[in-house]
């Protein structure tokens, strides 16, 4: 039997659970996750080869139209990134959350337009629709909004209807040879993910109480026999906000710490050695210049 392998992005508006999905589909944490809207602010490549077929999919930031941070450098990245998933795609799978249609979901729906690719619709988190009965309407309703190659009701988080989702991805996957090797998961570098889930636990702990303009620089990621050195540089834009991640004592930012090493633990599979340092660097999140040293870079 030949070979199939595609690209499959992953697109919605924020929050609606796109890196669940992929993470699920994957088996193991690749795109981190909060319940703060945004938190995706790359484009996050997961692999996933099964016998003669294999999927790589590309999680993305959650398109937004929020006025107040349109004209923010990071915003506008985070919407190229989206945007620039979709070139050459094999397959797009739009996902949107129970049976609410949002200004944002029309926004995503209108980028798809030009999309060659077929667009299969995932209604995400059916699990917490109260009355069941309202589920079938919608879908009859929401397949009128354009020509999708399927319909699948999932509950991404639990797994539910995953495999049929799959399934139909795998229907359009175009006969190729495998791109990358059968047990490579993602084509990020441990020092990524290592950023990654530093910024995840601050924006877990944290909350409303810390806006979006802080971000994770890795200083130093350093591979002994049994343990990893790794020192991170969380950056921030205000004295304030400096103040609020590291806490009472250093509470904070100890606990932010704890939770990232014992997590990097399991990825990198040796013990880590994490040191946090917090820095003011103002206007950081609308400095093009900035941003593209700090890694948010198209190319």
């Amino acid at each position: 039997m030949s070979q199939t392998c595609g690209f499959v992005a992953i697109m919605g508006r924020p929050n609606v659970g796109k890196s669940t999905l992929m993470n699920h589909i994957l088996g193991q944490k690749i795109s981190i996750t909060s319940r703060r809207p945004q938190t995706t602010r790359h484009q996050v490549m997961g692999i996933k080869t099964e016998g003669d077929a294999q999927f790589i999919y590309v999680d993305t930031p959650g398109i937004h139209t929020l006025e107040k941070d349109r004209d923010k450098a990071i915003n506008r990245f985070m919407n190229q990134a989206a945007t620039q998933a979709l070139r050459d795609v094999d397959c797009v799978v739009f996902i949107i959350d129970r049976t609410r249609w949002t200004p944002e979901d029309q926004v995503v729906l209108e980028r798809l337009a030009t999309v060659k690719a077929p667009v299969i619709l995932a209604v995400n988190k059916v699990d917490r629709i109260n009355d069941k009965s309202t589920l079938l309407p919608w879908l009859e309703e929401v397949s009128g909004r354009r020509e999708f190659a399927a319909i699948v009701p999932v509950a991404a988080k639990h797994g539910t209807n995953v495999a049929e989702l799959e399934a139909e991805v795998a229907k359009h996957l175009p006969e190729s040879v495998h791109f990358f090797p059968d047990d490579q998961v993602t084509d990020r570098s441990l020092r990524f993910l290592a950023a990654e889930l530093v910024r995840e636990k601050i924006m877990r702990q944290l909350g409303d109480e810390l806006p979006y303009q802080m971000t994770v620089e890795i200083e130093e990621f350093r591979e002994e026999s049994e343990i990893t050195h790794i020192s991170a540089l969380i950056m921030v834009e205000r004295q304030g906000q400096k103040k609020i991640l590291i806490g009472d004592r250093g509470e904070r930012i100890k606990n932010i710490g704890r939770d990232a090493r014992l997590e990097m633990e399991r990825v990198v599979g040796t013990k880590v050695m994490l040191n946090l340092w917090v820095k003011v660097k103002r206007g950081w999140s609308d400095d093009d210049r900035a941003l593209k040293s700090l890694g948010y870079d198209l190319d």
